[in-house]
């Protein structure tokens, strides 16, 4: 099953990192992939995103009061936590860093099949100026020895976005500035009137 196994992300989780990622452009920003096994446990379909952090990158105690409570609100709908996504602070840096390795580790203790998704800032900035379907993201799983590769250099498709039309999507919410409304953890404990859930950002 291992190898073969494919990611699939929704369109709701898809925007939630990409709109967290561009209001905090200076800074590294990270989040929790919410979801389930499909399709005769060959996919991992991320249905939602759970924005954590713009500041505190890696740091244990909030991580796991974050994971608590994301674990008991999914829950209770039937998902888990399946994996963790990241955005670097620099527009060339390419690297998946050891902070997001390090979470990616504690997350696969729950689910092993856990996915890390990179963030690509030059996809990004380049969408604009293409009809590119695919994601703006890398995708990295752990291999045999558990250690964290990016997956589809050979030019297999291993991540791919449930809606076709996604980032034609993505494009009309950071023309209208949609990146604003964004709330992530770290704004929740700030001042718990805001909702990490993010329930009204995508209908």
């Amino acid at each position: 099953m291992g190898s073969e196994l494919k990611y699939e992300i929704g369109q709701k989780p898809y925007m939630k990192l990409v709109l967290h990622a561009l209001k905090h452009k200076t800074s590294s920003v990270n989040g929790i992939l919410v979801g389930c096994l499909g399709k005769n446990d060959e996919v991992i379909d991320i249905v939602d995103a759970v924005p954590l952090s713009h500041s505190q990158i890696g740091l244990l105690p909030t991580l796991e009061i974050a994971l608590t409570q994301i674990e008991e609100h999914f829950g209770a709908q039937g998902l888990s936590i399946v994996g963790y996504y990241h955005a670097n602070e620099r527009y060339d840096n390419f690297e998946l860093g050891t902070a997001s390795k390090k979470i990616g580790d504690h997350i696969c203790r729950y689910f092993a099949q856990a996915a890390v998704l990179l963030l690509d800032n030059q996809k990004l900035e380049t969408l604009p100026k293409g009809k590119d379907r695919n994601p703006v993201l890398q995708l990295y799983i752990r291999d045999a020895s558990k250690n964290w590769k990016q997956a589809g250099l050979d030019g297999s498709i291993r991540l791919s976005i449930k809606e076709p039309s996604a980032n034609v999507v993505l494009l009309d919410y950071i023309s209208s500035e949609k990146w604003r409304d964004i709330v992530d953890f770290d704004d929740h404990l700030d001042d718990i009137s805001n909702d990490w859930l993010n329930p009204d950002l995508v209908k």
